[in-house]
């Protein structure tokens, strides 16, 4: 695809993830995002809840709301690139896993989306984007959550939406880091899953079952019952 470069962010070759519809449904899965702009003198950034769409044409949309009080996005009419960062799970990698030798390293998988910001100046655009971002939480959270922004007072919506502006970012190229110990042999590759398994935090199980999904067919169940 057009947007699958590679020459803003540093990734090495064997980590380097080129399956856009991986790579789409990572960001799905991790849609609070960071937006980085630069405001004509340095750099600015803010954490957002993003939507991920794709048309028909295969191209990739960001769109996202913010405050209107936060400057970040009257930064858009000088800004013809900004940078979204999706993060997902990320944790230390021990040299102790290791059948020899080697120094300590973090596991992670980052996806950098650059592309052309606009403000979604009209209202029934915007207003349908935040009904179906609420829509998507809301059931998401609670799939028998009957609560939608079609059913409150109208005045409140409104309220509400005059103080924030929304924006939607056109994806021109995508930069996946999947860094998720490829460069180890089996071994290595298995006991790293199960270390990672024997810990009591989210963010290391999030990684070992990206490990898992990563190379499936060289991760044996088995061996979680011998070591």
């Amino acid at each position: 695809m057009p947007f699958l470069q590679w020459s803003h962010m540093y990734t090495p070759k064997h980590y380097r993830e080129e399956d856009r519809q991986k790579i789409v449904a990572f960001m799905h899965q991790n849609e609070f995002a960071t937006l980085v702009a630069y405001d004509g003198k340095r750099s600015i950034a803010g954490h957002f809840l993003m939507e991920v769409v794709s048309d028909d044409d295969e191209a990739i949309y960001i769109n996202g709301h913010m405050s209107k009080a936060n400057p970040l996005w009257k930064s858009f009419e000088r800004n013809p690139e900004v940078l979204v960062i999706f993060q997902g799970a990320h944790t230390y990698i021990s040299p102790t896993w290791y059948n020899h030798v080697n120094v300590p390293t973090w596991n992670y998988i980052s996806v950098h989306a650059y592309g052309n910001p606009r403000i979604i100046s009209d209202h029934a655009e915007y207003q349908a984007m935040l009904q179906r971002l609420v829509s998507k939480q809301e059931t998401g959270s609670n799939p028998h959550s009957e609560y939608r922004l079609e059913t409150l007072p109208q005045d409140i919506v409104m309220g509400q939406m005059k103080g924030t502006v929304g924006f939607q970012i056109k994806v021109t190229q995508l930069d996946a880091n999947f860094k998720l110990s490829q460069n180890r042999d089996d071994e290595d590759y298995q006991n790293i899953i199960i270390e990672l398994e024997k810990r009591l935090d989210d963010l290391s199980h999030g990684v070992a079952n990206a490990m898992r999904d990563n190379r499936p067919e060289k991760t044996d169940l088995s061996l979680r019952e011998t070591k």
